[in-house]
């Protein structure tokens, strides 16, 4: 996916915290809420394709979605994470 060299450099271009993978469990669950349409980005928008992984804020509150190869790392199109 993202080389591990890339990842120490790329931050969040809104608060510029570190970024890291998001794990299995969790794209798995990110996906499902697509799956179902519960699933909105920031600017409101329902996320409709499943994402292929993420980008995870240092904080936790979003996470950057990966289509493909490519870290989509646009504040809008975030999807914050809904804390447990």
């Amino acid at each position: 996916m993202i080389s591990p060299e890339l990842l120490k450099i790329l931050r969040c271009p809104e608060t510029h915290q570190p970024l890291s993978l998001l794990n299995s469990d969790q794209l798995a669950e990110l996906n499902q809420r697509i799956a179902q349409g519960k699933l909105q980005s920031r600017n409101g928008n329902v996320v409709s394709e499943k994402i292929d992984g993420g980008l995870v804020r240092e904080d936790g509150k979003v996470v950057y979605p990966l289509r493909g190869k490519l870290p989509i790392l646009l504040i809008d199109e975030a999807i914050p994470l809904v804390p447990r």
